[in-house]
C-alpha cells in the first residue's frame, strides 16, 4: 500500500483527537506536559486498537455496533462540550481545574474518538493490505496530533483567557455533530 495514502489515513483518524486535546489543553493549561503525554498516549492506543478491532471482527462486531455508534460518539461529545461550554461562562465548576485524568474521562473520550478507526479497519479487512503499519500510523500519528493540539490549547487559554473554554466545548459538539451527519449519510 501507498506509504502516503497510510499516513493519510493516520492523519484523517487523528483530527478528532486534534480538536479533543485541543479542547483539553485549553482547559488547563498548566498540566499541559501531563496531559498531553496521557491523552496522547490513550488517544494513539485506542486508535490503533479500534483499526485492529474493526480489522480482525471482520464485520461481525462491525455490524453490531454499525446501527448506534455514531449515536455514543455523539452523545459523549455533546456531554462533555455542553459541559465545557457551561463552565467557560463562569457558571460551572468555579474554578475547579477539570480532571481529564479520570478512567471514564479517558474512557469516554478515547472512545468517541477512535469509532471511526474501528470503520477503517473493517475496511482495510477487505482489502486485507496493511494491517499492522496502518494501525501503528494511526496510533503514532493520533498521538503526536494529540500532544500538538493540547499545547496549542493550552496556549490559545493563556493567550484568549478561560473564556476559550466555549470555543473548546464548541468544538466537541461540531466534531459529534459531525459523526452523527457522517454516519447518517448527511454528510
Amino acid at each position: 500500500m501507498d506509504p502516503f495514502l497510510i499516513l493519510f489515513l493516520g492523519i484523517s483518524l487523528a483530527f478528532d483527537c486534534f480538536a479533543v486535546s485541543l479542547s483539553a489543553g485549553s482547559c488547563s493549561p498548566e498540566k499541559r506536559l501531563r496531559i498531553a503525554l496521557v491523552l496522547g498516549s490513550c488517544f494513539g492506543v485506542f486508535q490503533g486498537g479500534m483499526f485492529l478491532a474493526g480489522y480482525f471482527s471482520a464485520g461481525f462486531l462491525v455490524y453490531l455496533v454499525s446501527a448506534f455508534d455514531h449515536w455514543v460518539a455523539f452523545g459523549i461529545l455533546l456531554v462533555v462540550g455542553l459541559k465545557m461550554v457551561y463552565e467557560g461562562t463562569g457558571a460551572g465548576e468555579g474554578g475547579k481545574v477539570k480532571d481529564y485524568f479520570s478512567p471514564g474521562t479517558l474512557l469516554a473520550l478515547s472512545l468517541a474518538t477512535s469509532i471511526d478507526a474501528l470503520g477503517v479497519g473493517l475496511s482495510f479487512a477487505l482489502i486485507g493490505d496493511g494491517m499492522v503499519v496502518m494501525a501503528l500510523v494511526a496510533a503514532v500519528v493520533s498521538f503526536l496530533y494529540s500532544a500538538a493540539g493540547t499545547f496549542l490549547g493550552g496556549r490559545l487559554s493563556e493567550r484568549f483567557g478561560e473564556r476559550f473554554e466555549i470555543i473548546g466545548g464548541m468544538i466537541l459538539i461540531v466534531i459529534g455533530t459531525r459523526i452523527l451527519l457522517e454516519h447518517m449519510a448527511l454528510l
